[in-house]
C-alpha cells in the first residue's frame, strides 16, 4: 500500500497502461476492471461509504488519466461506478461487494463478447459469399472464422491497410483457421467490391449518433460497399462506444510522423512538402447497415440508447468539461 493509500498493484497496473505494456482495448478495459476490484478488497481507509467511494473516485481518476483518449478505459471505469451509483448501497460492506461484482460481471462480459458476436455475426452471411474486410480487428477475424466454419465463406479479400499494413496481420490469423485469402492494397477495394457480398470491420470508437471510427481508408471501404450495394457490419464490443459524443464532443483523430509514408530522405529532399498521415477517418452512420454488438445488433442511430443506457448517469459530469476532465474523487457529492 502507497502513501496515498492506493494499492501497490493498482499503480502497477495504471504504469502498464500509460507505458502501452497493456495495449489492446479489452486488455485495457479488464486491466482497468481489475484494478478497481484490487483496489477495493485492499481498500483500508474509514468503513464509511462517503469515504469509500472518494477512494473509489480517487483510483478512478488516476486510471482514466494514464490514456484519456482509449475509449474503452473510461468505458471500463463507468460501468463500474455506474453500477455503484444505482445500487445506492446502504453501508460500506454493500458498497464494497458492489464494485467487486461489477468489476468481476465487465470482465467476464468482455471476453464472452467477442464470441457472442461471433456467433451472431457469422449467422447474418449468407452462403458461399466473399468477404472484405479492413485492417485487423480480432472480432472480425473472430467473426469471419465462425461464418466460415459454418461453410458459409467462399473467401476472404483483406486490404493491406498501409502505411502499417495491419490487414496482413488479419489475412495471417484467417488463413491460420483455414479460411482462404486474397491480400489486396487498399486501393483495389472498389475493383473487387463487385465480387463482394458483405463488409466486415471492427471499431475503434462508435459514435453516440452511430457513426464509425476506425482506421484510415474505412470510410472509402464503406463508400464503396454502399455503391455497390454490398451490406456493411461493424463488429464491436459496447465499450468502444464514445459516450463524450452524446454532448457533442469530437472524437479525436490521430495524426502521426510523416515518415510512415514516405522516407526521411525524401522528406529532407522535398522541405517544403507536406505530407498528411491520419491513423483514422469517420464513416457516417447511413453507410454501415448495422453494428453488431454482445447485446445485440442494432442500428447505427441506435447507438445511442446503448450508451444512455450504460452510461446516461455521468452526462452531467460529461458536460462539465469532457470525459478527460471528470474528477470520480467528488463521486461521494
Amino acid at each position: 500500500m502507497t502513501e496515498q493509500g492506493v494499492p501497490t498493484k493498482v499503480l502497477e497496473i495504471a504504469e502498464g497502461i500509460k507505458t502501452m505494456r497493456i495495449r489492446g482495448a479489452g486488455k485495457i478495459a479488464r486491466a482497468a476492471a481489475e484494478a478497481l476490484k484490487i483496489a477495493t478488497l485492499e481498500y483500508g481507509g474509514p468503513k464509511d461509504i462517503s469515504s469509500f467511494k472518494k477512494y473509489i473516485g480517487k483510483v478512478a481518476d488516476l486510471l482514466i488519466s494514464t490514456r484519456p483518449t482509449a475509449v474503452s478505459l473510461p468505458n471500463a471505469v463507468m460501468y463500474i461506478l455506474s453500477s455503484l451509483h444505482r445500487a445506492n448501497p446502504g453501508t460500506f460492506d454493500d458498497a464494497a461487494n458492489t464494485v467487486v461484482f461489477s468489476a468481476e460481471k465487465f470482465i467476464d462480459e468482455s471476453i464472452n463478447a467477442v464470441k457472442i458476436i461471433s456467433e451472431t455475426a457469422a449467422k447474418r452471411i449468407s452462403e458461399n459469399s466473399v468477404i472484405l474486410t479492413h485492417c485487423h480487428s480480432s472480432v472480425a477475424v473472430s467473426a469471419i472464422t465462425e461464418a466460415y466454419k459454418l461453410g458459409r465463406v467462399l473467401k476472404v479479400y483483406s486490404t493491406e491497410t498501409r502505411p502499417f499494413y495491419q490487414g496482413r496481420i488479419a489475412a495471417k490469423q484467417l488463413l491460420e483457421n483455414g479460411v482462404p485469402v486474397v491480400q489486396i492494397p487498399d486501393s483495389a477495394v472498389r475493383y473487387v467490391m463487385h465480387e463482394v457480398d458483405h463488409v466486415i470491420i471492427g471499431a475503434d470508437t462508435v459514435a453516440s449518433n452511430g457513426a464509425v471510427v476506425n482506421k484510415i481508408g474505412t470510410s472509402q471501404v464503406a463508400l464503396a460497399a454502399k455503391e455497390a450495394r454490398v451490406r456493411v457490419y461493424v463488429v464491436a464490443e459496447t465499450y468502444k462506444f464514445s459516450p463524450t459524443t452524446l454532448v457533442g464532443e469530437p472524437v479525436p483523430i490521430e495524426f502521426r510522423e510523416p515518415t510512415e509514408i514516405v522516407p526521411e530522405a525524401w522528406v529532407q529532399k522535398h522541405p517544403r512538402i507536406k505530407v498528411l498521415n491520419p491513423s483514422f477517418d469517420v464513416t457516417p452512420p447511413e453507410y454501415v447497415d448495422a453494428i453488431i454488438t454482445e447485446i445485440g445488433v442494432i442500428p447505427p442511430q441506435a447507438a445511442i440508447l446503448v450508451l444512455m443506457e450504460r452510461l446516461g448517469w455521468a452526462l452531467d459530469k460529461i458536460k462539465q468539461g469532457g470525459l478527460t476532465k471528470i474528477k470520480f474523487e467528488d463521486y461521494a457529492e
